[in-house]
């Protein structure tokens, strides 16, 4: 029977709806009227929220054993904290290791949540490899080309982080034709080689900031090139890998593009206080994810809907927009067009946050998880 959630403000994918209610009926959403009400005790109801750079969860991480029970287990857990929807996210790994993985997303396949994948390297500059293994960071290779390409055909997102420094415009053309998305990030380039590689068939860049040249007065980097082009920039908003003034000039500067990733890893979901990422230890702490060293960050200790509440708490953001950057903006970056909003047809994957942005509940297709 239609099911209406009434008490909270309805976020639609791009306009936020006060006293409106969600209506719910076999899986999706309708705008006929209810006939079981459910009441909200305020805040807001969202789209299932959109993650396009996980890396681990549940204790583990994402890597070349990784078996479609793991994906599922994988989606099931990032749900639970409100991303609905997720890329599983390889760091560079071996040939071996990223063929193995492409296999087990394939074979996992209409998994709920999985989106495709996410290669974040090997094809880095390793002057900014951050907590990737430099032994394993390389140029791209037509094998690899043709690998990447491939796997594209047999998923329905593939999404890949490269640095200009290890691959060539055409190399970047053949994946957007291929359709691709390829990103740029761990790179030391130019303003110039960015915006060249842009020109060629990148869409958007990784974790903004991080791990990349930054914006100078003669020379902008990477930074300055993402802010000032028409692509998708994703940002990692703890409060940690970037300051909140940085954050502010970003949505100056692209208030349109900026879209929120958890960069999470194995702790996410879990209490483990350190982990393992190829060999090496990481550590856990004061919300912090290091290597042994305390203080080259390993991805993040986040989940989205803690980005959305620091956006808005520490940058200014209107609810409205913070809510766009984790759903309908990462939509828009896929092509998927059924994700991300809560129009009639529509699934109804949708989470509900309180008045302090907290995760209080999280649906997919109108049945209730967490």
């Amino acid at each position: 029977m239609p099911t209406s959630y009434t008490g909270a403000s309805v976020f639609d994918g791009t306009t936020l709806h006060p006293d409106t209610a969600l209506t719910v009926e076999g899986g999706h959403v309708t705008d006929s009227a209810g006939t079981e009400t459910v009441f909200l005790d305020g805040g807001y109801l969202l789209p299932g929220l959109l993650d396009l750079q996980v890396n681990g969860a549940g204790g583990r991480m994402i890597a070349g054993d990784t078996t479609p029970a793991d994906l599922a287990a994988f989606c099931e857990t990032h749900a639970r904290l409100g991303a609905t929807g997720v890329l599983p996210t390889l760091i560079t790994d071996t040939a071996g290791a990223t063929a193995a993985l492409i296999d087990a997303a394939v074979r996992a396949r209409g998994t709920p949540g999985l989106l495709g994948l996410h290669l974040e390297g090997p094809h880095l500059d390793p002057r900014r490899k951050g907590a990737h293994d430099p032994a394993l960071i390389r140029p791209m290779t037509d094998e690899d080309l043709n690998r990447l390409c491939d796997a594209r055909r047999r998923l329905p997102a593939l999404l890949t982080t490269v640095a200009p420094e290890a691959v060539t415009p055409d190399q970047i053309a053949t994946l957007a034709r291929a359709g691709v998305i390829v990103a740029l990030g761990h790179s030391d380039c130019s303003h110039d080689t960015a915006r060249a590689a842009f020109a060629a068939g990148a869409r958007c860049v990784t974790h903004l900031f991080n791990a990349m040249s930054q914006l100078g007065n003669r020379e902008p980097g990477l930074a300055g090139a993402a802010m000032t082009s028409a692509v998708f920039c994703g940002l990692i908003a703890d409060a940690i890998h970037v300051h909140p003034a940085a954050m502010r000039v970003a949505m100056a500067a692209s208030p349109d593009r900026v879209y929120l990733v958890s960069d999470a890893m194995a702790p996410a979901g879990s209490t483990v206080s350190e982990f393992r990422l190829g060999g090496r230890r990481l550590l856990r702490h004061d919300g912090r994810l290091t290597l042994e060293d305390e203080i080259t960050l390993a991805g993040a200790d986040l989940t989205l809907p803690q980005a959305i509440a620091n956006m808005i708490a520490h940058v200014g953001t209107p609810p409205a927009t913070a809510f766009a950057m984790a759903t309908s903006r990462p939509a828009a970056l896929l092509g998927r067009s059924d994700l991300g909003h809560l129009r009639p047809g529509a699934v109804a994957d949708f989470i509900h946050v309180g008045p302090d942005f907290t995760l209080r509940g999280v649906w997919r297709a109108g049945r209730r998880l967490a």
